[in-house]
């Protein structure tokens, strides 16, 4: 009878650990988070630092891929004149790259 108690309890066929079990799901955030998500994070950040460097006289490019020089400015529309005395207004955040200014010439000493 005893021998019967013995190899019931010993008898375990040990289920892996929780942490054991979770690490695939842990590892595949791991690597998501380093390809995508950090990336991610700061291109949005740089293009912030970009907006927020825009001023007047400064030549940008908008998402839509149109050139023009900075006229005006507010907190969210920018002018832009495309040609003489042709004027656009963009919502700021569509301006895509600052092709000359402050910007460029740092690019160009680098």
């Amino acid at each position: 009878m005893t021998d019967l108690a013995f190899a019931q309890m010993a008898g375990g066929s040990g289920a892996p650990g929780a942490i054991i079990s979770f690490a695939p799901l842990i590892l595949v955030f791991a690597v998501f988070y380093l390809l995508l998500i950090r990336p991610q994070q700061k291109k949005a950040k740089d293009h912030q630092a970009m907006l927020g460097q825009l001023k007047k006289n400064d030549e940008v490019m908008t998402s839509g891929g149109i050139y023009g020089k900075v006229v005006a400015l507010t907190e969210t529309i920018v002018t832009l004149e495309v040609a003489p005395n042709v004027r656009i207004r963009v919502h700021r955040p569509q301006i895509s790259d600052i092709v000359t200014g402050d910007k460029a010439k740092d690019a160009k000493e680098s």
